[in-house]
């Protein structure tokens, strides 16, 4: 491995931990930055995917995103996936059912694994039938690089954040509404966790955190779509806008265009 890098990767991820003090970044630090996970990210920073480690962007239940610098100055996202927090029993309810993950183990760090490839996969065929999403570069283990929705460091607002600040709502309901009936169409899946709070807003409605994405033959598929549709719906009213849930199960419905869908194994890798 190329020293240098490595040692760079290194002070960076250091002088983050020493700059933030208070007891829930060091909380952070044990659950985040553990042994496996740094030398994944120094192998990926001796390949030159990564060439500079920034902060923070958000934290989640599941996992925290990094701000970072790859090649040529790209701003990335680095997703890292906590094993000793993340709750493997939820990840294994939308993992079961899945054709691309049936035979993974059924123990922790085996389900936090398939659900970090399952995201890239996801985001991978969603960026193929042209829905705006993180577009994916490359994963392992818990670790997911993306490129960074956002401008120097300073990542997109939610739609959560934006609320009744909203521009021509009425045009990103048919927008957001349009990106339901592609995926289900076109990528054969189902967000399955749509809400304000996973649709980033960057010239124009961008989904994100789509790890809990499930094909059409999921078990659960039809209610995940409705419940998607249903918060969808009930955020658009807030801001005025006439809709109805019926209306757009109908439009996922009428199209119907398997013909235009991904392949589900050919391209999925």
């Amino acid at each position: 491995m190329d020293e240098k890098k490595i040692q760079k990767i290194d002070r960076q991820i250091e002088q983050f931990l020493i700059r933030d003090k208070d007891a829930d970044d060091y909380k952070v630090r044990g659950d985040v930055f553990d042994k496996a996970t740094l030398k994944i990210l120094y192998k990926f920073a001796n390949k030159g995917v990564i060439t500079a480690m920034g902060g923070v962007i958000s934290t989640g239940k599941e996992a925290n995103v990094f701000h970072a610098i790859g090649q040529e100055d790209e701003e990335l996202a680095i997703k890292i996936y906590r094993l000793a927090t993340s709750n493997f029993k939820a990840m294994q309810d939308y993992l079961l059912g899945d054709p691309r993950f049936s035979s993974i183990k059924t123990d922790k760090r085996s389900i936090v694994f398939a659900w970090t490839k399952k995201e890239f996969r996801n985001l991978k065929r969603s960026c193929e039938v042209g829905i705006p999403a993180p577009s994916p570069i490359v994963s392992e283990k818990n670790i997911l690089i993306m490129k960074f929705i956002g401008k120097d460091g300073v990542g997109a607002p939610r739609l959560k954040d934006i609320g009744l600040d909203l521009c021509e709502p009425e045009a990103n309901f048919d927008k957001i509404s349009g990106y339901v009936v592609d995926l289900y169409n076109k990528a054969g899946l189902v967000h399955g966790d749509l809400s304000e709070f996973n649709i980033l807003y960057m010239d124009g409605p961008i989904l994100i955190d789509m790890g809990q994405a499930v094909t059409l033959d999921h078990p659960m598929a039809e209610e995940f779509l409705k419940r998607d549709i249903k918060n969808l719906i009930r955020f658009f009213k807030k801001l005025g806008v006439k809709c109805d849930e019926e209306e757009v199960m109908e439009r996922v419905k009428a199209k119907n265009s398997a013909s235009e869908r991904v392949p589900l194994y050919e391209n999925d890798s």
